[in-house]
């Protein structure tokens, strides 16, 4: 029952995730709020799942992480390689994957990162109306959105997460006594 919980708090991340991504691609912006109502939703799932195992290691492992990365991508905001908002998501996405997921997240963000990079230097890649919407964007900005493979990354630890309780609760018969 905490288990699918905690799940159900992940789920409701990814479409707060999709905003993020899509309101930064747009107007180069991470508001505090979205940050914050990722936290709660992280610390949320995350205590669920110590609760139910009994151990708050994951949940450690995930504060040490976040405080890690803020410390690492804060001297590049000072630089204004990127921006605040992208430090304070990257902290907390430790919170929202857990210590189990960030290894998942971080393979996928190096994979969303290469890809960001390369419609970067090649936007002829993309389709006309996502072309012309790039082109304009970066015309207006001149910056990359680089929540956007922080988000998608994000996303496809939690849907990893997802699907591997699933299969763990039908392999345990919990889905087959639900029904």
């Amino acid at each position: 029952m905490l288990l699918g919980a905690s799940l159900l708090l992940k789920a409701l991340a990814i479409p707060l995730l999709a905003r993020i991504a899509w309101v930064d691609f747009t107007t180069q912006k991470i508001t505090n709020r979205d940050v914050l109502l990722l936290l709660c939703l992280g610390l949320g799932s995350l205590q669920l799942l110590s609760v139910q195992s009994g151990s708050w290691w994951d949940m450690g492992l995930s504060a040490l992480a976040g405080l890690l990365l803020f410390v690492v991508f804060f001297p590049f905001w000072i630089l204004r390689k990127i921006g605040a908002g992208d430090v304070k998501l990257m902290a907390v996405i430790p919170f929202l994957v857990g210590g189990s997921g960030l290894v998942v997240f971080s393979l996928l963000l190096m994979v969303f990162a290469v890809a960001m990079a390369v419609v970067v230097k090649n936007p002829f890649l993309l389709p006309a109306g996502a072309f012309r919407l790039y082109v304009q964007h970066m015309d207006r900005k001149g910056v990359v959105p680089f929540g956007v493979p922080i988000s998608a990354a994000a996303v496809g630890a939690i849907a990893f997460q997802i699907y591997g309780g699933f299969v763990m609760a039908s392999s345990s018969g919990v889905l087959q006594q639900l029904s």
